[in-house]
């Protein structure tokens, strides 16, 4: 009569019904290309503000170039041989190319980074669920336990509602943080007209760049191998246990886990940087 099993069981229900469509909706949002996000309303004002740094970095491309020639430069007659010319022209024609068609570049690999998501999300088949044993025990419980696994199941409850939206708010950011960097990249293109000490500029900016927009695939692994860290069952150490502590190690691990999923998340574009050498 005074058994809140069913309840607890309900509570869990809805909240890990709401960490999977969490799940479902951040891994939509990360196949998308930032050209089509929010109906590519945010990607319009970056469309509109791109010549104005497309003009700026055109401008820069001499500047840089004069700068390169000058600090290179020892003999002026030495440096006028046909080679030296065509390979400075050379380098104008690819510092200018990269301040024009920057954008063209970074959307050929929002595409590749959408493909590679798309294909992860083929395995998103594992979804975050209370295992039919556990249920059981839970429905069991008598009063006094009950009351115990319904303060952990509101406790948990509120851990997940709350990664669920720091896992969103993640995604959104890292949204945020393209669209913000992609005007600098004709900036960052015309220093290629300068010297090997200017042109690192450039290489900066595509080392952040790439670990910025491949930070996606990384979410994405984390997710996957956390939703299924938490659908392999008990750990083989709850063996001796009772049903009702088994349970209680199961929840716990779920707890930590969905948090575990979060700090990953955060964490993506420092692994991705580690892990590709940017």
């Amino acid at each position: 009569m005074f058994k809140l099993g069913e309840a607890i069981l309900a509570l869990l229900e809805i909240v890990f019904g709401f960490w999977n469509s969490q799940v479902s909706l951040v891994f939509e949002l990360l196949g998308q290309s930032p050209t089509g996000f929010k109906d590519g309303g945010p990607w319009r004002i970056v469309e509109n503000v791109e010549p104005l740094f497309v003009g700026v970095g055109s401008a820069l491309v001499v500047l840089f170039f004069v700068i390169g020639f000058c600090s290179e430069s020892i003999d002026i007659r030495e440096e006028m041989r046909f080679e030296v010319i065509l390979r400075m022209f050379i380098r104008i024609a690819v510092a200018q190319w990269m301040v024009s068609y920057n954008v063209t570049i970074m959307k050929a690999l929002f595409t590749s980074c959408g493909n590679l998501i798309g294909l992860l999300g083929t395995n998103q088949n594992v979804e975050l669920a209370i295992e039919p044993s556990q249920a059981e025990v839970i429905k069991g419980m008598g009063f006094g336990t009950s009351i115990v696994f319904l303060i952990l199941a509101v406790f948990l409850s509120l851990i997940v509602i709350i990664c669920g939206f720091f896992l969103l708010y993640n995604v959104y950011f890292r949204f945020l943080k393209i669209m913000v960097i992609v005007p600098f990249g004709a900036i960052a293109g015309s220093t290629l007209a300068g010297n090997r000490g200017i042109s690192n500029t450039f290489i900066s900016y595509n080392k952040y760049f790439i670990s910025v927009v491949f930070e996606a695939v990384t979410m994405a692994l984390a997710i996957l191998l956390c939703n299924q860290f938490i659908s392999s069952g008990l750990p083989a150490f709850t063996g001796e246990y009772e049903d009702w502590a088994k349970t209680l190690i199961y929840l716990g691990e779920m707890t930590f886990t969905v948090a575990l999923t979060v700090g990953t998340v955060k964490g993506a574009q420092n692994l991705t940087s580690h892990a590709l050498g940017l």
